[in-house]
């Protein structure tokens, strides 16, 4: 056999020595003649014989040497695919590539995605793969062009199905007519064998040929799908009537209405269900539609309208009334409100000033301001929100293996089936033409093309929906897996918490007011950056004071802080700092205890040695989040918190928002929350984890369905199955509702699409069933399941 020769790009690899290690690790494997690895440019060059050994091993034997062999993953659109044994067949075409290591084929929508090993492949030779399987691909677009070129080919496909439909529609209108023969009066030369001949012929070779083609290229690669069913089923009808026609003068009965008005109905199916694919993908069409053309940038003082994708980094970017912003930043000057709702599902305008990020694509309602872009291109909220809808929809569910597995061996079982059917019905009846009739409505019947589209479809439309309303699904085994959740744990910090500390109580000594021991607590956190500085210094605001500027302040770690007023010193900090410095406070202990009880984090504020008071400050609420966990329990989902808070503070947000004592974890540390979410899993319990900070990245992972606030960090985003864009836990009881009515949708398509073959084929195997209704309900059993699927864009949140 000839050796095959490939050169893999390698990462790790740190010296000679690692060159050397890969070279003997490689060389031992059977199969490999020379493996030659090379330090400088990161590679390893592998000779081997394919019948001993694959690229799959080689790239085993470097990771278990210790080293990574690089892979990439790439999506391309397929057009030309009309069934899931097209799908099937472009994916097994794709697998069995040498380099690919994992290949998944949508056929709702017609993408592909291939995982490869870099260096051995490139996306060309992927594609031209597709194009040997007998479909095309359409080039890749950067950007929004991308979406019109897509666009462009579907409508092409509309357009050419409404032509190819409108001559059948024509031509087998009259041969349609026959069949109200006893009805209607028709004139006698209607039943003239050549005469439908004449309108059958183009039919079956003109709008036909599509399936004809369709066939060759799937029994080129020794396979089969609806094509080769339709092809066999019209072609038996047809041929057969020609020979009656010619051989025995029309005598014996012709079938010429049966070839044409089933090819005609099928591509009316055909042509409804094009139609009805292209509204499934509308969500990613709105989401592209939002991004602004151009973008009025300062530079060297000027103002410049430039195209959008020439914003910079550090760009300075004008915003006016009404204007969309054009990328994602910083407001660096002035004031104004914007709608957000278009990328988060909040429906009010949200107030934004200097130091608030802005989003790209949303709008700006009344001032103008200025920002600093901070991320452009494919780096903005919009663009990282099509990505993950786009790969969400590319994704396979794992209810879609059942159908892959099945339609993987339907269409040799059929043709099997309709053999059977002929040669029994030929044996009983010695009717050629009754035997022949039943084996066209079984070939008809069956076509798998309802099977292929029931998941998929389901999936695009349902993540699409999420979209829309700030959910982001990173695939579909995460949408299908949401809705299986028995128990969620939630982190308390910015999750049902804002964490963000505000002030709760102001409690004066004898003596003192409320506003003389804010003031002089706003006065000594003037210059602190601790987040309960910031909760009094906005409570200050609030209230219009304005403090006197103090001298030599100083930050007491673990402590508090103290400085200079009117030659007076000022203390604000814990217990521990104002005993440290001779303040009695033992008098206050049980009012302590109260305030901590309710979880909020006191402190004492103190003028020289003479105690002024004391002031609370805690972690606010979330309006929405008692009403969510309500929610979510009544899903007699088990609801539980975890927190690297103290027990007492957890305690009292737990009690007022609903969760019981024995489900809240205080004092958890980061790799504590992995054994939390393991404890239950090893329960048998399927655990949803929920969090916005880098300490909960690793519970996310482990979880099995980790969620992210999209208002946290981009650490815990990626680490997470699914993305809330909002801070609102109601958005996540949002999103396992639109996961059960995906799965609701999903199993009646299912349901539907087995129904017409398994009551189908009977019925068409006993002669029940004539080839036009079979070719009828064929076409019309994909328009079902597509129409079903898009029952989901209605779909509303509470």
């Amino acid at each position: 056999m000839k050796l095959h020769k490939v050169r893999l790009d390698v990462g790790g690899m740190t010296c000679a020595a690692c060159v050397a290690r890969l070279e003997k690790a490689l060389n031992r494997l059977e199969g490999v003649k020379s493996a030659t690895a090379n330090y400088a440019t990161e590679t390893v060059a592998v000779e081997y014989d394919p019948g001993q050994t694959n690229l799959t091993e080689v790239a085993r034997i470097i990771s278990d040497t210790g080293y990574e062999p690089r892979i990439r993953t790439i999506d391309f659109k397929v057009l030309g695919m009309t069934c899931a044994a097209c799908s099937a067949r472009v994916e097994k075409a794709l697998a069995k590539t040498p380099g690919v290591i994992k290949a998944a084929v949508n056929l709702a929508a017609e993408q592909a995605r291939v995982t490869f090993l870099s260096g051995v492949l490139e996306q060309k030779d992927l594609e031209e793969v597709v194009v040997q399987a007998g479909y095309q691909v359409l080039v890749e677009v950067a950007g929004e062009d991308q979406y019109q070129a897509l666009e462009a080919e579907k409508q092409k496909e509309v357009t050419q199905l409404r032509r190819l439909f409108i001559m059948a529609a024509i031509l087998s209108t009259p041969l349609a007519a026959m069949m109200l023969g006893p009805v209607l009066p028709l004139p006698s030369w209607i039943h003239n064998p050549y005469f439908q001949m004449l309108l059958a012929t183009p039919v079956q070779f003109g709008p036909g040929w599509r399936f004809y083609r369709g066939a060759y290229h799937a029994l080129k690669s020794r396979s089969a799908n609806m094509d080769v069913l339709v092809a066999m089923g019209t072609s038996a009808a047809y041929f057969y009537s020609v020979w009656v026609t010619l051989v025995q003068g029309g005598h014996g009965g012709v079938y010429f209405e049966s070839a044409a008005v089933i090819i005609t109905l099928i591509l009316l199916g055909k042509l409804l269900e094009a139609t009805a694919k292209g509204r499934t993908s509308a969500a990613i069409k709105k989401l592209i539609s939002l991004a602004p053309k151009t973008a009025v940038v300062q530079r060297d003082g000027v103002s410049h309208e430039i195209p959008v994708d020439q914003v910079q980094v550090g760009d300075i970017v004008l915003v006016r009334p009404g204007d969309r912003v054009p990328v994602d930043g910083i407001i660096i000057e002035g004031f104004s409100s914007l709608d957000e709702s278009m990328i988060t599902g909040e429906s009010l305008p949200i107030e934004k000033g200097p130091g608030d990020e802005v989003i790209g694509a949303t709008i700006n309602k009344l001032g103008s301001f200025k920002f600093e872009a901070t991320k452009v291109g494919k780096d903005t909220a919009l663009a990282q929100i099509v990505r993950l809808v786009e790969e969400a929809q590319g994704a396979k569910a794992p209810i879609q293996r059942l159908a892959d597995q099945v339609s993987g061996v339907f269409v040799p079982v059929v043709v099997g089936i309709a053999l059977v059917t002929f040669i029994v019905w030929y044996l009983i009846t010695g009717n050629f033409q009754t035997a022949l009739i039943n084996l066209t409505a079984v070939l008809v019947i069956a076509c798998p093309c309802a099977l292929g589209l029931a998941t998929p479809t389901a999936i695009m439309v349902g993540t699409g929906k999420g979209a829309e309303l700030g959910i982001l699904f990173r695939g579909g085994e995460h949408l299908e897996r949401a809705h299986r959740l028995e128990a969620v744990i939630l982190d308390k910090t910015g999750t049902i918490t804002k964490g963000e500390p505000a002030l709760k109580s102001i409690l004066p000594a004898s003596g003192a007011s409320n506003e003389e021991l804010l003031t002089l607590a706003a006065a000594v956190e003037a210059n602190s950056e601790h987040p309960l500085a910031r909760a009094i210094r906005i409570a200050a605001q609030d209230r219009g004071m304005k403090p006197e500027a103090v001298s030599d302040f100083a930050a007491v770690p673990g402590r508090g802080v103290q400085a200079q007023l009117n030659n007076k010193t000022i203390r604000l900090g814990n217990r521990e700092f104002m005993v440290e410095n001779g303040i009695n406070v033992d008098p206050w202990q049980t009012k302590i205890s109260e305030l901590q009880n309710q979880g909020e984090t006191v402190m004492f504020l103190a003028l020289d040695l003479e105690l002024k008071g004391v002031i609370s400050v805690a972690d606010q609420l979330k309006e929405s989040s008692p009403q969510a966990i309500k929610q979510l329990q009544s899903q007699r989902i088990d609801v539980y918190m975890v927190t690297g808070d103290n027990r007492f503070t957890a305690k009292a947000v737990a009690l007022e928002v609903g969760i019981p004592e024995k489900n809240v974890l205080a004092q958890v540390l980061p790799a504590e929350k992995v054994e939390v979410v393991t404890k239950l899993q090893g329960k048998g319990l399927v655990v949803g984890m929920v969090g916005d900070g880098i300490n909960d990245a690793p519970a996310l992972a482990q979880a099995d369905v980790g969620v992210a606030i999209g208002t946290g960090t981009d650490i815990a985003i990626e680490a997470a199955d699914i993305t809330l864009i909002r801070g609102d836990l109601r958005v996540l009881v949002t999103a396992l509702k639109l996961s059960h009515q995906t799965m609701r949708i999903i199993k009646q398509n299912l349901f539907w699409a087995f129904f017409y073959n398994v009551l189908g084929i009977p019925l068409a195997a006993f002669g029940q069933l004539s080839p036009i209704i079979a070719g009828a309900a064929m076409a019309f059993s994909s328009v079902s399941v597509v129409s079903n699927s898009l029952r989901l864009r209605k779909f509303k949140e509470d």
